[in-house]
């Protein structure tokens, strides 16, 4: 009876990690705060720790709510978690552009023999990042939890794919491979607590 008790306990506890990581995921969707970012963070990971303890497989109700939040808190709280780590690895100096990417100042220097720099042209690269992280996080989240890791490679490789032709700056290159991995990260991280409760 007791370890029925404590069955229960732990399969609520899960349950509400993953809720208070998801509530603060939300929270921190329109203005990303590294405050909030931090405390769904630890939430998830202490879901996921909870969840690698050696408890019996949680019942198919339980299981069907923690796939469900595990699925939101990786596509929600990945997104403000990428933006909070990109402002701490770049310290606010990338200006954001208007349709989700960023602002790159170009230069085109003239060959002839007097030091001429044509004044610098603004292009917005790395567009539409909001929703091809969306997108990723959720295939991987996926992919993950339906047993299929072979397409988490794919994943990669077609977003990589399709920014290659905007990765020729340094900004845009450190942009993309920090906020690939975090977005990775939490992906997993969010994919892992199903995965373990259900082992």
């Amino acid at each position: 009876m007791p370890f029925e008790i404590l069955d229960i306990v732990y399969w609520a506890t899960i349950v509400v990690f993953l809720a208070v990581a998801t509530v603060f995921a939300i929270a921190s969707i329109r203005r990303p705060r590294a405050a909030i970012v931090i405390v769904s963070g630890a939430f998830l990971a202490a879901a996921l720790a909870l969840a690698a303890l050696p408890f019996d497989p949680l019942p198919l109700p339980v299981t069907v709510g923690v796939a469900g939040l595990s699925l939101v808190i990786a596509v929600v709280g990945g997104g403000p978690a990428a933006t909070v780590v990109l402002e701490a690895a770049t310290r606010g100096t990338v200006t954001q552009g208007t349709h989700g990417g960023i602002l790159l100042a170009r230069s085109d220097r003239r060959i002839t023999d007097t030091p001429y720099v044509a004044p610098a042209k603004t292009e917005e690269v790395m567009r539409g990042g909001l929703v091809i992280g969306v997108l990723e996080r959720l295939a991987i989240a996926a992919s993950l939890m339906a047993g299929f890791p072979g397409a988490f490679a794919v994943v990669v490789a077609v977003k990589g794919v399709g920014r290659f032709t905007e990765l020729a700056e340094s900004e845009s290159r450190e942009r993309f491979i920090i906020g690939t991995l975090t977005s990775i990260i939490w992906a997993t991280a969010s994919a892992g607590v199903w995965l373990l409760a259900v082992a």
